[in-house]
């Protein structure tokens, strides 16, 4: 298992990548993707068990759905540094004819990605039908998913929800990225939507809290934690706590930076912040 400094490493490495991504086509979504990076490090260095040969179906390995499928720059950039496709590939991100298109896609064919997702709303849903899919194949391993907090404003979230309780798909791990922002600003200023906690429970799932989100060993506990709570009837709901932009001074805590790219001088300064750790592709 990789040491803590080998997780924070990595997250660094990730966020080199994510802004110089975005900064080279002067297009895509780097403040939450900055602020997932540790969650995704922790998921795809740490927790998650799959198979280094990937297959659609996924059988007898845990399974990712990305949801909010905007933030696919540290999607792809975790995925290839955890040896789905070569790292070298990155420098390909929204181009033409490129297999990392601004939101996952899989016609392409790239290894990782189970779902097309961007459009808002739909990853619960087929995190459901996967997680059930597993009950009745009886696999025993997970189901995750990856949802933003100003996606879950979109309604066919609250029915997938109520069905997941109503169904006891109790091998599902669902994480909402609480970071407050959204692309017109505040969540609390678009559409307010008071209690995560209050909400779930009352849809009948179980929850848990994770207060630092962008802390790497904070983040494994909490998912390890929340892995105790499967198998006993209800689905598990994390609230991940994260700061959009995080590592990146001038673009953390706002909403600004949720869909701008960096210019050369603001890349500049990102790396500055954030050494080269593992090379950059």
């Amino acid at each position: 298992m990789p040491t803590t400094q080998e997780l924070q490493d990595f997250s660094q490495q990730v966020r080199r990548d994510i802004v110089r991504m975005v900064h080279a086509v002067n297009s895509g979504h780097p403040g939450g993707s900055l602020g997932c990076t540790e969650f995704f490090t922790a998921l795809y260095q740490e927790i998650l068990e799959y198979s280094s040969d990937f297959s659609m179906d996924g059988e007898n390995e845990d399974l990712f759905f990305l949801s909010n499928g905007h933030i696919s720059p540290v999607f792809y950039s975790v995925l290839a540094r955890s040896g789905f496709f070569p790292v070298s590939e990155l420098a390909t991100f929204r181009l033409l004819n490129s297999r990392l298109q601004g939101h996952p896609t899989t016609h392409e064919g790239l290894p990782g990605i189970r779902i097309a997702s961007g459009s808002l709303g739909q990853g619960m849903s087929v995190a459901l039908g996967a997680a059930q899919a597993k009950k009745l194949n009886g696999d025993t391993k997970l189901v995750y998913s990856l949802h933003g907090d100003g996606e879950l404003q979109e309604g066919q979230n609250w029915e997938a929800i109520m069905y997941a309780a109503g169904k006891n798909v109790d091998n599902l791990i669902s994480t909402i990225d609480l970071n407050g922002q959204q692309i017109d600003g505040s969540t609390e200023h678009v559409m307010p939507m008071g209690d995560f906690r209050a909400k779930f429970e009352a849809f009948g799932w179980d929850v848990l809290e994770v207060k630092k989100g962008n802390d790497i060993e904070t983040i494994i506990a909490g998912i390890n934690k929340a892995k105790t709570m499967t198998g006993k009837g209800k689905p598990v709901c994390i609230l991940l706590y994260t700061d959009m932009g995080h590592g990146v001074d001038f673009m953390s805590g706002t909403h600004a930076w949720h869909g701008k790219a960096p210019n050369d001088e603001q890349l500049e300064s990102a790396l500055a912040q954030n050494p080269e750790t593992l090379g950059d592709y």
